[in-house]
């Protein structure tokens, strides 16, 4: 299988995600809260352009760089950050990216700025997670070469171990997932996830995500939220144990995934970006929706992507 389709796969995956959950904000009042809440039950996507974030921006970089070099130049990803971000800035990027960003396109080394942000602890936002998986899909077969790129797409950003182990989560996530599709194989839950932990460091996140095989699909969404998160705080702890443990009970069904994403409110972008771009590689085809993969912005003809020499 070309590695470099996997990878492409799983970023359209994650801008479907990411576009579908950008399509469910509207909770400033009770009344619009009400009317999302509503068109999740009757699984109807309000009226949307089906554009994507800065999600899906960024993780366009990542694939980039698997293109060029089969591998992440830190240097470079950086750098390709800050030019799509000032291609259109106005992608939904928060504060402490837009901060970064600035501060790196002005000359300043992202080592140094990254490790002093949030007074020296470096960043646990969920920005790292968001973006990773197509480095799972890509090296499939290869977990210690996922860990090593993962980190190193994440540390341009995200200093903070919390933030590199929802990271690696989630491209271990992509991973299995594409070895499901592949090789046929079937992974319950619970095996999905445990494989997962197996090779997190200890942190927050890796207990957090421990936890989600103690909570039943069945739950009421909002235990499920209180459990586990839903990215309201925009933080890694907050947002990754939820999309592995919505990721893991609907590796077939694309679809569901979503739907259940984008369910617990909170950061729904994010959240449908890295579930998206998770179970699109072991999902049944039939149950992708083939209007939601020609509706969504078509990265490949998008300003931020460069399709040269493929």
């Amino acid at each position: 299988m070309n590695r470099l389709k996997l990878a492409k796969k799983s970023l359209k995956g994650l801008s479907i995600g990411d576009a579908f959950g950008e399509s469910f904000f509207g909770e400033s009042f009770f009344g619009e809260r009400a009317f999302v809440l509503s068109k999740i039950a009757q699984r109807e996507i309000p009226t949307t352009t089906w554009e994507f974030t800065d999600d899906t921006v960024m993780a366009i970089a990542i694939v980039e760089q698997l293109k060029r070099h089969e591998s992440i130049v830190p240097n470079e990803l950086i750098q390709l950050f800050v030019e799509n971000h000032d291609k259109d800035p106005n992608r939904g990027y928060g504060a402490t990216a837009r901060r970064i960003l600035r501060e790196v396109g002005e000359g300043g080394d992202w080592r140094k700025i990254t490790t002093a942000v949030f007074d020296g602890m470096g960043s646990m936002g969920n920005g790292a997670a968001m973006r990773v998986a197509p480095i799972g899909a890509y090296y499939y077969d290869d977990f210690e070469k996922i860990k090593m790129l993962t980190f190193d797409a994440s540390k341009v950003t995200h200093a903070n171990i919390e933030a590199k182990a929802g990271a690696l989560a989630v491209a271990l996530g992509a991973a299995l997932a594409t070895q499901i599709k592949l090789h046929q194989i079937s992974l319950n839950p619970h095996e999905f996830i445990n494989q997962i932990l197996a090779h997190l460091p200890d942190t927050d996140t890796r207990s957090k995500i421990k936890k989600s095989l103690s909570v039943p699909y069945s739950y009421h969404i909002d235990t499920v939220k209180t459990i586990l998160g839903n990215g309201s705080k925009i933080m890694t702890q907050d947002t990754v144990p939820f999309t592995i443990w919505c990721a893991a009970h609907n590796l077939e069904h694309f679809e569901n995934a979503l739907w259940k994403a984008v369910s617990i409110l909170g950061d729904r972008d994010t959240i449908g970006a890295i579930v998206g771009s998770i179970t699109i590689l072991s999902s049944k085809e039939e149950n992708i929706p083939k209007k939601w993969v020609c509706a969504v912005e078509d990265f490949e003809t998008s300003i931020f992507w460069n399709g040269q020499n493929e």
